[in-house]
């Protein structure tokens, strides 16, 4: 099945996960109804891996499509 993303999220804050999140960072987000009704956030790391992670760590964007484009965030 495949992912459906569910926007873009920036990292504030990266305590007790500085391996695997940089703060300030984009990242894209994965649909997830779990996670949503459990206060987490399926977020795509650089290896195009997704992994969950506690929503409150993150603050949701709305980008325009040309900056995506030039972020690389989509094709």
């Amino acid at each position: 099945m495949a992912a459906t993303t569910n926007g873009d999220v920036v990292c504030l804050q990266n305590d007790g996960y500085a391996v695997s999140q940089e703060g300030r960072k984009l990242y894209r987000v994965i649909r997830d109804a779990y996670a949503e009704a459990n206060h987490l956030i399926r977020v795509v790391d650089e290896s195009c891996e997704d992994y969950l992670y506690p929503a409150r760590l993150f603050r949701r964007l709305d980008l325009p499509v040309s900056v995506r484009r030039a972020l690389r965030l989509v094709s």
